[in-house]
């Protein structure tokens, strides 16, 4: 990358393979296309100015997890080790069929607090969005948004609240006193408040 462009070719390649990849992917339970998710997390750890490859990591985040046939080893070829480092320890599975949801969970936050400071920012912003989006569509129908996902809504709260304290481990960061404010406001909303 030169120092006339705020970043290089690698990127458009990451989102064209997104774009490709989730084509068919919407969000759970609505008509809203899966890529704007991802265009979120990127655009949230941009302007926290993560580097290049935490925004293509960014962008790419669900790749490994989510898409049938998707490859670790094109990801090191397209866009090098460290960016496929990161999309691999943002995602709570490989295996397909995928194991339930609980048991997923639990092993990606045992590990989630000695994941690298460019990972934790990385999942702190999807987990940033992901409080943002469930916040604004329980405004819309109230506790049926929880009815969207596998895990009852108790669930989803705790995995949030185990989210940004495996965060926290050993990190600080300002995006955590955001995703803190929007945790405790989805808890409040939900009739759980903290």
């Amino acid at each position: 990358m030169d120092n006339h462009n705020a970043y290089s070719d690698r990127f458009d390649r990451a989102v064209a393979l997104a774009v490709d990849a989730f084509r068919p992917v919407f969000r759970k339970g609505s008509g809203v296309p899966y890529i704007t998710h991802l265009m979120m997390v990127c655009a949230i750890v941009g302007e926290h100015e993560g580097d290049e490859d935490q925004m293509i990591a960014a962008v790419l985040h669900d790749y490994l997890e989510d898409i049938e046939g998707s490859s670790l080893a094109l990801l090191e070829l397209e866009f090098g080790s460290r960016v496929a480092e990161y999309v691999l320890a943002l995602s709570d599975t490989t295996t397909r069929p995928k194991p339930p949801w609980r048991e997923r969970k639990v092993a990606y936050l045992a590990k989630l607090p000695h994941k690298d400071p460019a990972v934790k920012l990385i999942c702190a912003a999807d987990k940033l969005h992901n409080c943002r989006t469930l916040i604004r569509d329980h405004g819309r129908v109230g506790d049926e948004i929880f009815e969207r996902f596998r895990p009852a809504k108790e669930e989803t709260l705790w995995y949030y609240r185990e989210a940004f304290a495996a965060l926290g481990h050993d990190w600080q960061h300002p995006i955590l006193g955001e995703l803190e404010e929007e945790i405790r406001l989805l808890h409040r909303i939900s009739g759980h408040p903290l």
